[in-house]
């Protein structure tokens, strides 16, 4: 944790295995906002899987945009930071969710 990271949201349906919350500085834990464990156990962090996980995940996410929305209100003039559990830094479920809040929540709100 650092002080910059403002407002520390963990966006995985299960909690990191290792991690202890104390530790870990968890401001919210956003399980809803997490792949479904059907889409998450599908994806498996496969790379060739990447493409088709991230427009599933979108769907869902575009299901849950109050959600998403409520979050990135919840945190008004802090910076949001993901926090996940995957090593892949490029490959997981925070990309995609952090993609989306940038064009769907902030664009909409004329915030980018």
């Amino acid at each position: 944790p650092a002080r910059t990271d403002g407002c520390r949201v963990l966006v995985d349906r299960l909690w990191p295995r290792g991690v202890a919350k104390a530790e870990a500085k968890v401001d919210v834990w956003a399980k809803e906002l997490a792949p479904s464990d059907e889409l998450r156990r599908w994806f498996g962090h496969d790379p060739e899987r990447w493409t088709a996980f991230r427009q599933r995940y979108r769907r869902e996410l575009d299901d849950r945009q109050a959600a998403v929305t409520d979050l990135v209100e919840s945190c008004p003039g802090r910076t949001l930071t993901l926090l996940y559990a995957a090593r892949d830094e490029t490959h997981n479920n925070a990309a995609v969710l952090k993609a989306f809040i940038e064009q769907e929540i902030l664009a909409a709100a004329g915030r980018t």
